[in-house]
């Protein structure tokens, strides 16, 4: 109640009469004065319906009052049509917002990470059938030559992955999938290395090198496409 104006204390309408201020006035403090020792009794209600009626109760009073009282619900209401109005700004804000990110992530799956995570595919699918193939004799030419074949194709498939992934800059909000897919080609850039150079002196440990380097590439391909799902 202490928030209440004088009409609503004494509950009555703004345009009440001065006659209707002061039957209003008389029932309630018949109803709440302390001296009547009803349950109703209630001496800081008493006070602000004390404080209204000589407010209400006097004609100048009242129209100064009144005056206020509009001034008030004016920069109320204006305050209420400043805030619906800025709510309206930030909704949309908002809805731009989630329009330019749905946007921008949409142009990046197709120009950036499908295109590159399709290149990459053929590279880490088939390097263990290459390795069983060359494993029958290592130094068969027609199996090193396929062997080197398929290498010169990874080689291409990669290269034309890093010009897909360098194609255009990656949103803030793909950060975290686009670092993966980064790692993920430079791993298997120097897994190429590695393999290639297993091809020139047949050493085992270029080959074991290549194949972690791989299995390395493989996992944070799988790392950029889990922090995706959080995203789409």
């Amino acid at each position: 109640m202490s928030n209440s104006n004088h009409y609503e204390i004494l509950d009555v309408s703004p345009k009440a009469t001065r006659t209707e201020i002061k039957q209003a006035y008389r029932r309630l403090a018949k109803l709440f004065h302390p001296d009547t020792n009803s349950k109703t009794a209630d001496p800081e209600q008493i006070i602000r319906i004390n404080a209204a009626y000589e407010v209400l109760g006097d004609s100048q009073r009242r129209r100064s009052y009144d005056q206020h009282l509009q001034e008030v619900q004016s920069e109320e209401r204006l305050n209420r049509q400043q805030r619906t109005a800025e709510a309206q700004r930030q909704y949309h804000r908002q809805r731009q917002t989630k329009q330019d990110v749905d946007t921008q992530l949409t142009e990046w799956l197709q120009q950036v990470y499908k295109p590159v995570n399709q290149l990459i595919t053929p590279i880490l699918n088939a390097l263990d059938t290459q390795i069983d193939r060359l494993a029958a004799d290592p130094f068969d030419d027609e199996l090193m030559a396929q062997f080197q074949g398929y290498l010169e194709k990874c080689r291409h498939y990669l290269n034309q992955a890093q010009i897909a992934f360098r194609s255009q800059p990656n949103p803030a909000f793909v950060a975290g999938a686009a670092a993966s897919l980064y790692y993920c080609l430079n791993q298997l850039g120097d897994g190429i290395d590695e393999l290639e150079r297993f091809t020139f002196n047949y050493d085992d440990h270029y080959l074991h090198t290549g194949q972690e380097m791989f299995r390395i590439a493989t996992h944070l391909r799988w790392e950029a496409q889990n922090a995706l799902k959080k995203i789409v």
